[in-house]
């Protein structure tokens, strides 16, 4: 399906969830996909809106699929997020999160750390799997005193193994809906986390494939800046909701091993 296109593809922009796994179950034969990637020259780059890992656990989980990968090949809304934080207070400092070690760690690397005594720079907030509504009353106040609201990613659902739940998009709501404030989104459709991963990939966008399971993150992002798209129906949308999609993304595959041609084992 992706030697269809026109120019060849030079690049992968991956998502992760719905598209190489849905919870600890991968879908598909990771390691002969890799494998197939590198075969026919083509350089790959992960890019998630999940902030709850870091690149480090990204790598540890990817290892245990059979998968090595470059931690300059794993990219997640959390950096994203640090980086933009980092551009308007670059002496760093403390932050309110709401959010789990992914991204904890990518702000930590930015030189911010998290505060309870009301004094932050920003209430920066992804997927929380331990939210309460103490969080929750903590970062309206802040963002209703002044305090800038920055979201990893408005995915609104989560792909788990036994269905979709709630994703940070649910709790950027919860906030929006309580404070009357619209966070600076890092993640996909936002073109940060794509702009960064074509710059790791030296390839230009009508040369780069992105592939995802949810048109309203990873296609729109892709269709924003004219990159080639991708649907596989392993996540989140369907297949007629792409159909229904203006315009639609350029492939819609069933799975990632459809997609790229792998070989399927014996």
């Amino acid at each position: 399906m992706i030697e269809s296109l026109t120019p060849p593809i030079r690049g992968l922009i991956l998502d992760m969830d719905g598209v190489l796994w849905r919870g600890n179950q991968p879908l598909g034969h990771l390691p002969a996909i890799f494998d197939h990637i590198r075969q026919h020259g083509m350089q790959v780059i992960l890019a998630t809106n999940n902030a709850t890992l870091s690149v480090q656990q990204y790598q540890e989980k990817l290892a245990a699929f059979g998968v090595n990968l470059d931690p300059r090949q794993i990219i997640n809304s959390a950096q994203a997020l640090a980086y933009a934080l980092h551009s308007m207070h670059p002496q760093g400092g403390p932050v309110y999160v709401i959010g789990e070690t992914g991204l904890l760690d990518a702000l930590a690397e930015q030189g911010f750390y998290h505060t309870e005594d009301g004094k932050a720079l920003a209430v920066a907030v992804g997927l929380d799997r331990g939210i309460t509504y103490e969080k929750l009353r903590k970062a309206t106040l802040l963002i209703r005193s002044g305090v800038t609201f920055y979201g990893t990613n408005p995915d609104a659902t989560y792909p788990a193994p036994d269905g979709l739940i709630p994703g940070a998009g649910s709790l950027l709501a919860a906030i929006q809906t309580a404070t009357d404030v619209i966070p600076s989104i890092a993640g996909k459709p936002a073109r940060a986390m794509l702009d960064l991963a074509l710059a790791r990939l030296g390839t230009v966008p009508t040369e780069t494939l992105m592939v995802g399971d949810r048109l309203q993150t990873d296609i729109a992002g892709a269709q924003m800046i004219g990159m080639r798209s991708a649907l596989v129906l392993t996540g989140v949308s369907t297949e007629e909701e792409a159909r229904r999609w203006s315009p639609p993304p350029d492939i819609i595959a069933p799975d990632l091993t459809t997609l790229l041609g792998v070989p399927t084992r014996s």
